[in-house]
């Protein structure tokens, strides 16, 4: 009886804590009609109506980009950028908006052989916002981006790859195409070891992998810059050339077209 009870209360508990966990995750916003799910609900924010969702690159070249999020950040732009100086290679930062307003002096003058895109301004998940809140995180960073750097972005990555139908509405409103990824490194993996995550990304990579790694964080990621100079050798001996994803996307081998299906 008495374990009948507990279990009653538990059940009762949790019907009435699950409007809050609703709340708390996000989901108590109706998928239509100007919720974060929402994709077609205000079709005269779409100034672009192509916009377009890359994970790769399309192209057998040995082509490779190296892609760093969250920064500009003190402890970890500045090294990350040393690396690809000293190996004269291209990389492409995804970069929050607070942080170019309080760093923008750690990238004056850094960026030339780099891209820039559009990491939202304070990270938070934009697959729970509406529209309103979703274009506000991006014309702001938008707005930084062009005042510290003098580039328009046109690429945008949304904070942990998450997507909402109005994500994807305001990065067409914006004018932005999005870049996710097919590699990523692994800190956890590879803690203390970088030398292994190096490996491991020299060995996974094939040609026209887009490549997650990030300038700001804890101390984990410290192998990723510690592993760095080892990846880039070792992806040039595979005879990978490192681009931006600019120049990744511009390399696109042209769609072949499937066979045509009847319809019944």
């Amino acid at each position: 009886m008495r374990g009948a009870l507990l279990g009653g209360a538990g059940v009762a508990v949790g019907v009435a804590a699950a409007p809050a966990v609703r709340h708390w995750c996000g989901w108590d916003r109706p998928p239509v009609a100007g919720g974060y799910a929402a994709a077609a609900d205000d079709l005269g924010a779409v100034a672009h109506p192509d916009v377009k969702i890359h994970y790769r690159g399309r192209t057998e070249e040995p082509l490779v980009a190296f892609t760093f999020d969250d920064g500009p950040a003190p402890h970890w732009t500045p090294d990350v950028l040393d690396v690809l100086d000293r190996a004269d290679a291209p990389a492409t930062f995804f970069m929050e908006g607070r942080n170019v307003a309080r760093h923008h002096d750690l990238i004056r003058g850094r960026m030339d052989r780099h891209a820039i895109g559009n990491h939202s301004w304070s990270h938070p998940d934009l697959a729970t916002l509406d529209l309103r809140g979703v274009y506000d995180e991006l014309r702001r960073t938008d707005d930084v981006i062009r005042r510290y750097t003098g580039r328009t972005p046109t690429l945008f990555r949304p904070p942990f790859g998450h997507l909402g139908g109005s994500t994807v509405l305001a990065a067409a409103k914006m004018g932005y195409d999005l870049v996710l990824w097919s590699d990523e490194m692994h800190e956890r993996s590879f803690r203390g070891d970088p030398g292994a995550q190096a490996a491991f990304i020299v060995d996974s990579v094939r040609p026209g992998a887009i490549v997650l790694a990030h300038d700001a964080g804890d101390d984990r990621r410290l192998i990723t810059v510690r592993g760095l100079g080892a990846m880039i050798d070792g992806l040039r001996r595979r005879g990978f050339r490192l681009v931006t994803v600019p120049e990744l996307l511009a390399a696109a081998e042209p769609e072949t077209e499937g066979p045509v299906r009847a319809l019944h």
